[in-house]
């Protein structure tokens, strides 16, 4: 995932403000993702996180699910139906799909901040195999909607 970032930042970072700010949320989430799974360019972990570690995560998670649903997603949809039928059929197509991959996140962060049991870490690496699943999907898709933003738009 944080090859597929650094491909997006190569062929649309600085062209657009918006995508600049995008893309650098998702590096942020994607580096904190990688330090709880115990990913490279990270250390391998010998533990289990903290679970403030893991609250702090799902933080950003949901700060940027919600950025993508409530800012970014419906300024992108106005720049497709000001500029394009075409553009507005890409944009009509893809966000229910994005909208898909928002249960995965909100129910990883519902259980991982709403319980006090220490022992529900014990199936984060399961969770967070499936959570990661969903946000490479979910990259992916948000990254289509990135080409016609800045193949149509900038």
């Amino acid at each position: 995932m944080l090859t597929q970032l650094e491909r997006a930042q190569q062929r649309w970072g600085g062209a657009n403000k918006l995508i600049d700010h995008w893309l650098e949320n998702r590096r942020n989430l994607l580096v904190h993702y990688c330090q709880i799974a115990g990913l490279p360019p990270y250390e391998s972990r010998q533990s289990l996180p903290s679970s403030d570690h893991v609250k702090a995560f799902c933080d950003l998670l949901v700060d940027y699910v919600s950025e993508g649903h409530f800012e970014i997603y419906n300024r992108v949809v106005s720049a497709c139906e000001t500029n394009g039928q075409a553009s507005q059929a890409i944009a009509k197509k893809l966000l229910p799909r994005i909208h898909n991959t928002t249960d995965a996140a909100l129910d990883f962060n519902d259980k991982y901040t709403a319980s006090a049991d220490d022992n529900v870490l014990m199936q984060l690496d399961e969770d967070l195999s499936n959570l990661g699943d969903a946000m490479e999907t979910r990259f992916q898709l948000e990254d289509e909607l990135l080409e016609v933003l800045h193949s149509k738009h900038s």
